[in-house]
């Protein structure tokens, strides 16, 4: 079984017998992946190799299938190598857009998922990009999992894995020796902890520095833009959502919102959670952040004049919300993601990202009986 067969999907083993022989690495091309994705880590190793330097272990990177020939989305043609034992397999995604019927698109692809369930059984350690998670769960290897995907297709995800713990606020997530990642670029937060753990942290932070890429980002959260989510198809909750909307900065009451659509509080908040899977209150909540990134992004408007403007007199109270749906405080937020900042650097911020559970703050499920009570 060579190397693999003493890791069992241990990632942690992996990296330490690794630290001195070179990291054997296979992406699996499909037909229809983003060849972006093929390439985007075994690019971002090259760099780490040239930086680190001959004298440390590096990366054997293969573009690998179980065809002879493979086009990628767009139709772009990528030479591709046989299936071969390697330390990781890399998963790249596909192009998903809503209603595409996900099934007729991983139906032909039986061939790349026997090859996913053979390497993880031989106990090679996996990771997918994007919405490679969902090749990932074809094989079973989500069961009773924690995972991640573009929080676009998170709900997806988590509908076709109901038994599986999906974490749509996480860049990354490592569980028993799968790895998921978000959308595109998380593929980049995953490969530096790559570096990091087989090159060491001055290479992953060289080769960061090297690649204009933000070796410091902690979720996706910041990314969320409900806006885009499909919405249920009933009039009553986007009735809710629209005046909720329209009064963001108004005091949350529960009771007159009721009285406004000549329903008791008890059936406002069934018929809303029925449509939408959370409370009326949480998605207040989502709309007043959503409102706050806007000002934040765009305006020189105080935290305080912001907090204020989106319905909160507290702004130590909008500040721990805000950073409960976002992973970051108001004023960091502001300095990474302002529009017309001036500054051509951004502050040094300390950490790094952690794969063992990935990490950012997972949102606190509230029940629809605490909306009972008028909450600001």
């Amino acid at each position: 079984m060579g190397r693999i067969a003493m890791y069992r999907g241990d990632l942690a083993k992996v990296w330490e017998e690794t630290r001195v022989n070179a990291l054997r690495i296979a992406v699996l091309a499909y037909p229809g992946c983003f060849a972006s994705e093929v390439f985007g880590i075994p690019d971002l190793l090259t760099m780490a190799a040239h930086v680190a330097g001959p004298d440390r272990a590096g990366y054997e990177v293969s573009v690998v299938s179980p065809r002879l020939r493979v086009a990628a989305s767009g139709g772009a043609a990528l030479a591709v190598s046989p299936l071969r034992e390697a330390d990781v397999l890399v998963v790249p995604g596909f192009e998903l857009r809503p209603g595409l019927d996900v099934d007729a698109k991983l139906a032909p692809l039986a061939p790349e998922i026997t090859a996913i369930r053979a390497h993880a059984t031989a106990g090679g350690a996996v990771v997918s990009i994007c919405v490679g998670a969902f090749l990932l769960a074809e094989a079973g290897l989500l069961h009773r999992r924690r995972a991640t995907t573009a929080w676009f297709f998170a709900d997806e995800l988590a509908r076709r894995c109901p038994d599986a713990d999906i974490r749509p606020e996480r860049l990354v997530v490592t569980d028993k020796g799968v790895t998921t990642t978000a959308a595109f670029s998380a593929m980049y937060d995953f490969a530096l902890e790559l570096i990091r753990r087989h090159s060491g942290s001055d290479v992953a932070r060289a080769t960061a520095r090297v690649t204009l890429l933000d070796d410091a980002r902690s979720s996706q959260a910041p990314y969320v833009d409900a806006r885009l989510l499909p919405r249920p198809g009933n009039e009553f909750s986007h009735r809710v959502m629209r005046r909720l909307d329209q009064n963001l900065a108004a005091r949350y009451d529960l009771a007159a919102l009721s009285k406004a659509f000549n329903v008791s509080t008890r059936t406002l908040l069934r018929r809303f959670a029925d449509e939408t899977g959370q409370s009326p209150l949480r998605y207040l909540q989502s709309s007043r952040v959503r409102r706050a990134r806007h000002l934040l992004e765009t305006t020189d408007l105080t935290i305080a004049a912001i907090s204020a403007a989106v319905g909160y007199k507290d702004s130590g109270t909008f500040a721990a919300l805000f950073s409960e749906h976002t992973g970051r405080r108001p004023r960091d937020y502001r300095a990474a993601f302002r529009r017309d900042a001036d500054a051509t650097e951004p502050p040094e911020r300390g950490g790094v990202l952690e794969i063992e559970g990935g990490h950012g703050p997972r949102p606190t499920p509230r029940s629809a009986s605490a909306d009972s009570r008028s909450i600001r």
